[in-house]
């Protein structure tokens, strides 16, 4: 019974989410049109407000969908001094596709909307491909340059950004953590894959001025790692988040990641650094639960 009423719920959450998807979508063409016909920096800057707050609504109907399946626990620390205001580069481990619906509801209302780096093709993903490019979500395509290419095109998507406050996330593991992929880099890391400098490398040459800090964040998950569909059936029992606002080292801005093999180095190294701070809090925060576990 207890399984029915789980997938019930999923099943519930599913439909609702989906039409609130559709619903965000149809209210964005307004003023996606407008911003494709008027292209005066006046005009696009009032549409780009205008859709970022229709996405933050958007947001806050998801939250209410889950709150309204599940009673998950939320431990946040780290917010105080965050603004709506600012332009942020974000970075956080990644375990599961439920970190993005975590990481929305946390930064709502206190930064500007996330938006994250996407492959060229997913431009054409029905519906939501339409969100993503009235949104200004970067494009990116890979040339034969490489990460020349990577960076070119990522900077003429980027200067979008200056027109209004921007938050861009970069899951620099590159995949989500499974202990099957630990194993196999063989992670230096208890908790972590190792991370790639290559995305953030080209974040920081491209819009590295613009960046008011780094907000380096830490998920966990005590109870397990939800997938999914755990969470549309309210099975996401505790989520810990803790979020460190870090200065941008200023000897990493102005700098090209194709052509400064010394950037890059210095880049992986500050990665480094922060994966192993990273790795320490969510020792701190999982071993609890773990030596629980072993004691049973």
């Amino acid at each position: 019974m207890r399984t029915l009423a789980g997938t019930a719920k999923g099943v519930a959450a599913s439909a609702a989410l989906g039409l609130n998807v559709l619903v965000f979508c149809a209210s964005l063409v307004p003023f996606a049109l407008t911003k494709l016909v008027v292209r005066t920096r006046r005009v696009r800057r009032a549409c780009d407000r205008a859709l970022n707050g229709l996405a933050t609504r958007w947001v806050a109907v998801n939250d209410r969908i889950m709150a309204a399946v599940g009673r998950t626990r939320w431990d946040v620390a780290g917010l105080e001094s965050l603004s709506r205001r600012g332009w942020y580069l974000v970075s956080a481990n990644h375990q599961s596709w439920t970190d993005i619906l975590v990481l929305q509801k946390v930064f709502r209302g206190r930064i500007p909307f996330l938006k994250f780096f996407l492959k060229a093709e997913l431009i054409w993903v029905p519906v939501i491909g339409l969100a993503w490019w009235a949104l200004d979500f970067p494009f990116l395509k890979r040339g034969r340059g490489g990460g020349r290419s990577d960076v070119e095109t990522t900077r003429r998507a980027c200067e979008k950004f200056r027109l209004v406050p921007t938050s861009v996330i970069n899951f620099v593991e590159g995949t989500r953590y499974t202990r099957a992929k630990h194993a196999h880099q063989r992670s230096p890391y208890r908790h972590l894959l190792k991370p790639k400098a290559g995305g953030m490398a080209v974040a920081l040459a491209t819009m590295g001025e613009d960046f008011t800090s780094l907000l380096d964040v830490t998920i966990a998950y005590p109870r397990g790692t939800p997938t999914f569909w755990d969470l549309l059936c309210g099975r996401m029992e505790e989520v810990v988040v803790r979020v460190r606002e870090r200065p941008i080292p200023r000897d990493l801005l102005g700098r090209d990641p194709a052509r400064d093999a010394a950037f890059r180095a210095a880049v992986q190294d500050w990665l480094a650094t922060m994966w192993a701070d990273k790795d320490r809090t969510l020792e701190a925060l999982l071993a609890p639960r773990e030596n629980t576990l072993a004691a049973a």
